[in-house]
């Protein structure tokens, strides 16, 4: 099985590193894992699961006819936290046949998104120690706990762009703790759909005075408001409509009109990465990817971390079940 092995640090990061994330919003650890069997197991997942009876599900993150956000929202992607579903690519699907227009494996956008939890490979390499020691190097989480896991292909010529965007208006905790740490399986470039982020956009200039964050309890991380500015929240929630009814669907709940910043292409940095990379993700920091226009997916593996202590509601998308609650990543076992 995979893990982090390549890094020689055993996952602590230095002060430098650290610095870097909380003053960006990301961070990239290139050779931090060995690719080739995720990969592999990703690959072999999604050649393997059975077609029949699927529903057809495409992830869809874009702008619908009228110019609105669009996002799935059906029972089989609310159903999914605690499950391996696998979502179609939306280019892979014939929209008056409603048959896919290239192979099973050639069309899956995603797969997930309770990974860590159900498939052995993926839960081993999500709860290693050296991943445990980069979110403790973070200092920002006290117990955090691990959710919303899957692959996302990008697959060749049909790949989704996805728009900028910030994870917590989809991991929504009050305060705002979400952080994604996303896995390279395959080199990833501008032609194939690499992510691009807007440095900073997670905070506050640091003369807007700004509420600090209503954790409980003070956390290494804290330091980084007074000398970078305070986080920024979300201006939206992406929540069920109906919480006690998945198939009423779901909708973004406006909360804001100016907590985010507006994407600027020309701050904006591309984040062209080697397989083995491991990119770290605050919350609330602006990224995108484009459509994947080459000849070449762009497999990666991701996971998202929220801290223990937040207020987590019935409203997010994605649900704990009784079976199967959220994870913490320090006290989980591998296997």
């Amino acid at each position: 099985m995979s893990s982090p092995h390549q890094d020689a640090t055993g996952g602590i990061l230095t002060p430098d590193q650290v610095a870097q994330f909380h003053r960006d919003g990301y961070l990239l650890l290139p050779s931090f894992f060995d690719p080739a069997p995720l990969l592999s197991h990703s690959k072999h997942l999604i050649s393997n699961f059975p077609l029949e009876n699927h529903p057809l599900t495409a992830f869809t993150t874009s702008d619908d006819e009228r110019g609105e956000e669009a996002h799935v929202g059906d029972r089989y992607f609310l159903d999914s936290g605690d499950k391996i579903h696998y979502f179609f690519e939306e280019g892979a699907i014939d929209p008056t046949t409603k048959q896919l227009r290239v192979a099973k494996d050639r069309a899956i956008n995603k797969c997930g998104h309770g990974l860590h939890m159900l498939d052995p490979t993926f839960r081993k390499f999500s709860f290693s120690p050296q991943l445990q020691n980069v979110a403790k190097s973070l200092g920002v989480h006290q117990d955090p706990k691990v959710l919303q896991s899957m692959i996302i292909c990008k697959q060749p010529s049909i790949g989704g762009a996805v728009p900028s965007h910030n994870d917590s208006t989809f991991l929504y905790t009050d305060p705002p703790s979400a952080i994604g740490f996303w896995f390279a399986l395959e080199d990833c470039t501008p032609s194939n759909g690499c992510l691009s982020f807007l440095p900073g956009s997670h905070r506050w200039p640091k003369t807007q005075p700004t509420p600090a964050p209503a954790f409980p309890s003070a956390r290494p991380a804290d330091e980084h408001n007074a000398t970078l500015g305070t986080a920024r929240g979300v201006n939206k929630r992406f929540v069920r409509k109906d919480p006690a009814n998945p198939d009423a669907g779901t909708t973004f709940l406006q909360l804001s009109e100016n907590e985010e910043t507006s994407w600027n292409d020309e701050k904006a940095e591309v984040a062209e990465c080697k397989a083995g990379t491991l990119v770290l993700i605050h919350g609330s920091v602006l990224h995108k990817s484009e459509k994947n226009l080459s000849d070449r997916s762009r497999f990666i593996y991701t996971f998202h971390m929220i801290e223990g202590d937040a207020k987590y509601d019935d409203r997010n998308w994605l649900q704990p079940t009784e079976q199967h609650p959220f994870p913490s990543l320090f006290a989980a076992k591998q296997a």
